[in-house]
């Protein structure tokens, strides 16, 4: 392509000059100020490159100095241009290059030009990065940008957040962007914890109910951002959370209607059955659970005669008995009647040992990471007699990682040495092992228990709630710990009721993944060890919380 020849006057009134379409979007103030005193002091040594349009002209590339000069001459001055006739591709191109070669560009700003590029290449983004100059991931990364809405643009361009900010905005919907940079400007979050708290309104979508393929493609799958960006969500989550419910919705009403119609086709066919029969099966799934509670509450020592009363209580009627002389609850009033009270303790009671062995691995990780606690917890452990309890290989099979490799085969008195010619910093890690094992290892957990309030150790640092936990309990319990935790309240009554009419798998699943409900920092009172219930530390700022959850709503 010939390179167009300058026409027209060297000098353009400014009154005659308007606006292109220049892809720079935002002008620092403090360089415009800069600019304006070299041009009071020098004058616009630079022409203004300017096309025609209609009686005026339109600027292609210089639309800072315009701006300066305005402030300096007013709209009557006079400054050099050049004038060339110019197709809009050409203007384009020329104004990228321009803003490329003078002043680095936002990325936003690179954004709006790769959108423009990509059209007229007719959507072919290999063509588009080839006349760019970019590599094909640069123009996946600013087109992915360039869905960031106005008010995020802008704040990345005057640098109010960072690169890593916007590319977790991106991938989230536009309608919930603005609401989420509000937080984060007025809460001050760095690109940590707006990652942090994005990852709390995001879906599992490994616990999807529904047919996730069309997710593979999705921009809102975070394995979609994990390609584009350094800053993104876990992989296999969903960052549109309408979306996901909306699925998880339709895909509930298929299963409900074909369970039914499931329903109404076995009774079509099944022999009729007695009204205590009928109530027996609607209740089967609880009574199960119920059982199954029983069974594990009861003690192994128990004597036959107990055993007996047990078996009896539990067991039904294979056959409807005479009519008695006074009235006998129906089968459903006696599963009721035979329902445990569910409270903190019960709970408790059927978790001691994940309790227990959770908080002697938080305390453990707590002393391993403090040497001045552990050798306060080995003190009193000496002075207590009850040091000897950590179990002899313990230690001994970690001697050579912790000492040196040689360690072990050492003679007692060489060991000795070895130990006197340690550094500080591993005496300190010798220290906090020893800690960490006496924790392990102390035969009452009591004593766990009052190191871990001393040293004030948080057991969400190692545990949170997960199906493993949930899948422990009956229907009634996992009720109990949803009220405890705040997501009946966070649910509504009614739609935590439905949930809990379905199966118990199912309840659990629709638990884990409520929409806009975080399970992080919830200690239910089953795990703490005063039996008393957790809530989240306020480690953010609560309006930071309230509105980044809001983006699930």
């Amino acid at each position: 392509m010939n390179t167009p020849r300058p026409t027209g006057p060297t000098t353009l009134s400014l009154s005659k000059i308007t606006k292109g379409d220049n892809p720079r979007r935002y002008f620092d103030s403090k360089k415009h100020d800069e600019l304006v005193a070299s041009i009071r002091l020098r004058g616009i040594l630079q022409p203004i490159l300017l096309r025609p349009k209609g009686e005026i002209y339109a600027i292609v590339a210089g639309e800072r100095r315009y701006r300066a000069g305005l402030e300096v001459y007013g709209p009557d001055g006079e400054v050099p241009v050049i004038i060339r006739e110019m197709t809009d591709q050409e203007a384009l191109d020329a104004a990228i290059a321009e803003n490329d070669d003078r002043d680095d560009p936002s990325e936003t700003e690179q954004a709006d030009a790769a959108v423009r590029y990509l059209a007229a290449c007719q959507g072919d983004r290999a063509e588009t990065a080839r006349r760019l100059g970019w590599s094909r991931a640069k123009l996946d990364r600013r087109l992915a940008l360039a869905e960031l809405s106005d008010a995020v643009k802008l704040a990345l361009d005057e640098r109010r957040i960072k690169v890593g900010h916007a590319e977790l905005l991106a991938a989230i919907p536009a309608d919930k962007q603005d609401k989420a940079l509000e937080t984060i400007l007025g809460s001050g979050l760095d690109v940590g914890k707006t990652r942090d708290l994005l990852m709390r309104v995001t879906q599992n979508l490994a616990a999807a109910c529904f047919d996730r393929t069309e997710c593979t493609t999705c921009p809102f799958n975070s394995a979609a951002q994990r390609t584009l960006f350094e800053t993104h969500v876990d992989d296999g989550h969903c960052t549109n959370p309408g979306c996901f419910e909306l699925k998880t919705q339709t895909a509930e009403a298929i299963r409900f209607e074909e369970q039914e119609r499931a329903e109404k086709a076995a009774q079509a066919v099944a022999p009729p059955t007695t009204d205590e029969e009928h109530d027996h099966e609607a209740d089967d799934d609880e009574d199960d659970d119920q059982d199954e509670a029983i069974d594990e509450a009861a003690p192994s020592t128990d004597s036959r005669e107990t055993s007996k009363d047990v078996t009896q209580a539990t067991e039904q009627p294979t056959a409807r008995p005479p009519a008695p002389q006074t009235p006998v609850p129906s089968a459903s009033g006696s599963s009721a009647a035979r329902k445990p009270t569910v409270t903190s303790k019960s709970i408790a009671d059927r978790t001691s040992e994940l309790r227990e062995a959770t908080w002697r691995t938080a305390l453990a990780r707590a002393l391993a990471g403090n040497a001045v606690q552990a050798q306060t917890a080995i003190l009193v452990a000496a002075m207590s007699g009850t040091l000897p309890q950590i179990k002899a290989d313990t230690l001994k099979a970690r001697a050579g990682l912790l000492v040196g490799a040689d360690f072990p085969d050492l003679d007692y008195s060489a060991k000795i040495a070895e130990i006197r010619a340690l550094s500080d910093a591993q005496a300190a890690t010798v220290l906090s092992a020893i800690g960490a094992a006496y924790a392990k290892d102390v035969l009452t957990f009591g004593h766990v228990a009052d190191l871990a309030k001393v040293f004030e150790v948080d057991l969400r640092d190692v545990w949170q709630v997960d199906k493993a936990f949930l899948e422990r309990y009956t229907k009634d319990e996992l009720k109990f710990i949803a009220q405890e935790c705040g997501l009946v309240a966070h649910m509504g009554d009614k739609a935590f009721a439905r949930r809990l009419g379905s199966k118990k798998a199912d309840l659990i699943a629709g638990m884990l993944n409520a929409i806009g409900f975080n399970w992080a920092g919830r200690l239910p009172s089953a795990m703490t060890l005063d039996g008393k219930y957790g809530p989240p530390p306020d480690d953010i700022a609560p309006q930071a919380a309230v509105s980044l959850t809001e983006l699930a709503a």
